[in-house]
């Protein structure tokens, strides 16, 4: 198992098939949806393909989300980390986009900035990353707020999916 980076409360690690009931857990949750199209996983059997495809973009593409788990119980809070997007978004394509999700119990615990931020931190200094994407529902505060929090500025509205979206960036401190 491959550990991407710690924090002071979090490690963020290589996703495994054993983090399935995890995934289905916070998948599964209509409110962690709510800016992700309304559309929960009804098993756990929907999970074991996420998991794949993701651990496929760690072999692909060098980088990939990770499991984010809770240094001090083991318990698997969610993911986050980077994702290179190699279709077209924005008129921009091949960007690192940032990103998290993580079960609604973990909520309100400042586990997303933390993971947010060694994220960030690892494609500046690992990756040499120029410059960092995120993307959020303009409705979805809590989003842009962490964003915000860990640099990303707001650069423009657009409509992804037929949604309002804040394209947001942060660029390699010189």
């Amino acid at each position: 198992m491959k550990i991407f980076a710690e924090t002071e409360r979090l490690i963020l690690r290589e996703l495994l098939p054993t983090d399935a009931e995890g995934m289905f857990e916070m998948d599964g949750d209509p409110e962690v949806h709510l800016y992700l199209g309304n559309n929960p996983v009804k098993s756990i059997e929907q999970s074991i393909p996420e998991i794949e495809f993701i651990r496929k973009q760690y072999i692909q593409n060098g980088i990939g989300r990770w499991a984010v788990t809770e240094k001090a119980t083991g318990n698997f809070v969610g993911w986050s980390g980077l994702k290179l997007i190699k279709e077209s978004t924005n008129n921009h394509i091949n960007y690192y986009d940032l990103g998290y999700r993580f079960s609604k119990r973990f909520w309100g615990k400042g586990y997303a900035t933390e993971a947010a931020a060694a994220a960030r931190d690892y494609g500046f200094n690992e990756l040499n990353l120029h410059e960092i994407i995120g993307i959020a529902d303009i409705d979805n505060l809590g989003s842009i707020h962490v964003l915000e929090k860990v640099g990303l500025k707001r650069i423009s509205i657009f409509d992804y999916h037929d949604i309002k979206h804040h394209w947001m960036k942060i660029e390699k401190p010189v």
